[in-house]
Order: C-alpha cells, then sequence, then structure tokens
C-alpha cells in the first residue's frame, strides 16, 4: 500500500476509492459510502488494508457531514466534495463507520499491522474520526486533523 502521510485520504486505497465515488453517479454515492463502511464493519477475518483505508475515507466523508466534523481539505478527496458538494447520507451510517473503525483498529487488520510495523501505536486521525461519528467531536487536546 502506497501510503504517504497518516490523514484519511492520504494512501493509494483511499485515494483510488474517492477516484472511485467521485466519477459514480451522484445516486449511486451514498450507498458506495456505505458498501465500505459495511465490508469493513461485516468482515470478522483478517481485515485487507485496503478494504481498512476505503472505510476510513468513507467515514470521513460521514464525519464531515456531521456536528464538529471537520472539512474535507485534503487534495486526494472526492472532488466534488471539495467543491462544496454533499451527500444525502442515512442516519445509521454514522454508527456504521464506528464499526468500521473499531475493525481497522482491531487484531486482526492488515492496516493496524503495517502502521505498528512502522512503529505508530496511536492513531489520532481515527480517534478524531471516531469521537465525531459517535457524537462526542470535542475531546480534550484534538484538533483538525483532515
Amino acid at each position: 500500500m502506497g501510503t504517504w502521510d497518516d490523514g484519511p485520504f492520504d494512501n493509494d486505497s483511499a485515494a483510488d476509492w474517492c477516484g472511485d465515488l467521485h466519477d459514480a453517479d451522484p445516486s449511486a454515492r451514498p450507498a458506495m459510502v456505505r458498501a465500505a463502511l459495511t465490508t469493513a464493519a461485516a468482515n470478522t477475518r483478517h481485515l485487507d488494508a485496503g478494504v481498512a483505508a476505503a472505510a476510513i475515507a468513507a467515514s470521513a466523508v460521514v464525519a464531515s457531514h456531521l456536528p464538529g466534523g471537520d472539512p474535507i481539505i485534503s487534495p486526494y478527496a472526492p472532488d466534488f466534495l471539495l467543491a462544496g458538494e454533499s451527500l444525502d447520507l442515512e442516519d445509521d451510517l454514522p454508527q456504521l463507520g464506528v464499526e468500521a473503525l473499531d475493525r481497522v483498529l482491531s487484531d486482526q487488520s492488515e492496516w493496524r499491522s503495517l502502521w505498528s510495523e512502522a512503529g505508530v501505536g496511536e492513531f489520532p486521525q481515527i480517534n478524531k474520526l471516531r469521537a465525531v461519528l459517535s457524537g462526542r467531536p470535542e475531546l480534550p487536546g484534538q484538533t483538525a486533523l483532515l
């Protein structure tokens, strides 16, 4: 997995997912967000790093639509979001995002294993997203990270 930073869109898999989301028919985009989150959340085995990266990006998209969520400013995010468009997302997606992020951080996640091998043991970006998705965006010591 080509990774150049720790942001939710800063790796090849997330950037590819964002490109696919941007290129999709606007009516199909909410289902694509749901699919990325569901694929990770429903996984009960070893979670592939690419699946995890897509779930993190999808979680960031959902969080950006919530109170306390950071606006998306990454140049690797979907262009339509950078242009100020939004998605009509269903109310259950924040909880699904929390479940997906919990899988991303689990012991059976290739994404977590790769970061651990690189000496990273804390994930403030993921914690910030999880807090926003959980309805608790103001955690001590956190700043905008997207």
